[in-house]
């Protein structure tokens, strides 16, 4: 990876829907080769996808909320049943396994306070693999930043 394959990855992740033509000029290489840098990023895997990015207020979700849950037993098993039963949910927009004292956190777009209570009574707590839930409510839009090559400020 140079300095030109972290510019495509800058401007992939700021808006993958940028022509090649324009993503080119704009790191200082031919279309050919920029086409074939991406090629190449999506090969080896440092593009794993592109995805379009949803914004659930306009889907009538506007509520959101981060879910740290503590699953037992701490097995393979139940943390598998966990993650397929709760990745199947409608509310649920991302699922992460994160260390501490909660296993996982769940990030879930909801229609308003009462769904979330709900989603968390009656859809979460009665998951036999689940020992607690501690919910956190986001206010306002992420700010997401574009991973970025290590010692650029």
């Amino acid at each position: 990876m140079d300095s030109i394959d972290w510019a495509i990855l800058g401007i992939l992740q700021n808006d993958a829907t940028i022509p090649n033509k324009d993503i080119a000029a704009r790191v200082g290489v031919a279309p050919s080769t920029c086409l074939h840098r991406i090629r190449k990023l999506r090969e080896t895997g440092v593009i794993e996808s592109i995805r379009a990015h949803i914004d659930p207020t306009r889907l009538g979700r506007p509520e959101q909320a981060f879910i740290a849950v503590q699953v037992r037993p701490h097995s393979r098993e139940a943390a598998e049943d966990f993650v397929a039963q709760v990745g199947r949910l409608p509310e649920t927009t991302a699922l992460y396994n994160v260390s501490g004292a909660q296993d996982y956190l769940v990030h879930v777009a909801v229609r308003d306070s009462g769904h979330l209570q709900s989603l968390i009574i009656d859809r979460l707590l009665v998951l036999p693999q689940v020992a607690h839930c501690h919910t956190q409510l986001i206010f306002g839009r992420p700010v997401v930043t574009p991973l970025r090559r290590l010692g650029e400020e």
